[in-house]
């Protein structure tokens, strides 16, 4: 599939990453009772499900966007990017593709994101997936390898070989 879009964002992948839009009638099914993360990358060793979220897409309207950000910044949106991750999981994992560690990544289109908001964010979702047992330990058969919640900025800092940009350029 090579770049791959959703609405203003575009992230560059090389050729070689075999990527699926997930969150497709198509390929998914079974929107009617599960959710779905937008895109499945698989690479060598690992798969990473991506979920994208783009308040400042040119073409939003400035009170969604503003009441995205409420949303975000209060936790609101955790529950909805949990179920995306558990769903998507358990739909692999009945598909026979769950066999290489899973990291969860969201990328989320907004400038007024500052990394405390981010970092936050990741911890919660941590929280509700989780990474760890009860104990705080690994998993003895983990079912997710790690996630994050980024920005286009720290997006581009912690995976530098995935890019990401506005489709618009702006």
């Amino acid at each position: 599939m090579g770049d791959i879009t959703e609405g203003d964002l575009k992230i560059s992948l090389p050729a070689a990453i075999k990527t699926r839009r997930f969150d497709d009638q198509a390929t998914h099914g079974l929107s009617h009772c599960m959710k779905a993360v937008d895109f499945i990358l698989e690479l060598k060793d690992r798969v990473i499900f991506v979920e994208l979220k783009d308040p400042d897409n040119p073409s939003a309207k400035q009170e969604d966007r503003a009441e995205f950000i409420k949303k975000f910044l209060s936790g609101n949106i955790d529950s909805d990017l949990q179920y995306k991750y558990r769903d998507s999981y358990l739909y692999e994992l009945a598909s026979d593709r769950a066999d290489k560690p899973i990291y969860y990544y969201v990328l989320i289109g907004a400038k007024a994101l500052v990394e405390a908001d981010l970092l936050a964010r990741t911890d919660a979702l941590k929280r509700r997936i989780p990474v760890f047992d009860a104990n705080g330990k690994p998993w003895k058969k983990p079912f997710i390898a790690g996630c994050a919640v980024m920005n286009l900025l720290a997006w581009n800092k912690a995976l530098p070989m995935y890019p990401v940009s506005r489709v618009s350029g702006s």
